[in-house]
């Protein structure tokens, strides 16, 4: 899933970046609020990372813009929101979370127990409860990037977990090939021009051909869960 990191400490942001990539996160960080707004205006991210002391301004003001947003401006005006900052005082926790913030951390965090927050911040978006997500025969443990399909494990690389995940959750609909891309790649990311086809191929090889459908010209999708 595609992660938007707002934090202009070099430090925190280069340690979330390595330690978020190894749990399947794909990680693009902006150190300001002109920045972070911009990029949110042209990308679809799963969860936004949002300090509050910013080199340009206050979080808080990129959290008001993203919550006032009129219809259309962003992807997703309803994105989840995670406050990572130092200050700690109740009224501050209050402030953030009343100003529309899913959830609030204070510094120094644990980067295992923010993953599971975002976790579970993503089932929230996505109505789900149940951590684990079942489909058919197949199941996915996001958490442990795991599967197992007929109850049998699956072994998956991470970018195929991720392809995976974002084709089930979709379901039934169709995603673009950029649209797959999007979710599983950064900016910096070097990316061949086959990549989400040679790791649909293996999930076919893995799961079955008919697991994943195509829609020549379109894309790829996964039908909708037996009855």
């Amino acid at each position: 899933m595609r992660v938007l990191v707002v934090e202009d400490d070099r430090g925190i942001a280069e340690g979330l970046q390595a330690n978020l990539r190894l749990q399947g996160w794909a990680i693009d960080v902006m150190t300001g609020v002109a920045a972070a707004w911009s990029a949110l205006g042209t990308e679809p991210f799963d969860i936004v990372l949002l300090d509050l002391e910013l080199v340009d301004g206050d979080g808080t003001e990129l959290l008001r813009r993203i919550r006032r947003a009129p219809a259309g401006q962003l992807p997703d005006p309803l994105i989840p929101v995670l406050i990572m900052t130092a200050r700690d005082k109740t009224a501050s926790r209050i402030a953030g979370l009343d100003l529309g913030a899913d959830d609030y951390v204070t510094k120094p965090f644990d980067v295992d127990e923010l993953a599971a927050r975002m976790r579970a911040l993503r089932r929230r978006a996505a109505g789900r409860a149940n951590p684990g997500i079942s489909h058919g025969a197949l199941r996915l443990d996001p958490a442990a990037l795991a599967a197992t399909f007929d109850g049998r494990p699956i072994e998956l690389s991470t970018r195929e977990f991720a392809v995976l995940l974002a084709l089930v959750e979709a379901s039934p609909r169709v995603l673009s090939r950029l649209q797959i891309e999007a979710k599983l790649y950064n900016w910096d990311s070097a990316l061949d021009s086959n990549a989400i086809e040679v790791h649909v191929h293996h999930l076919r090889r893995k799961l079955g051909e008919n697991i994943i459908r195509t829609v020549r010209g379109v894309g790829y999708f996964i039908p909708r869960e037996p009855a």
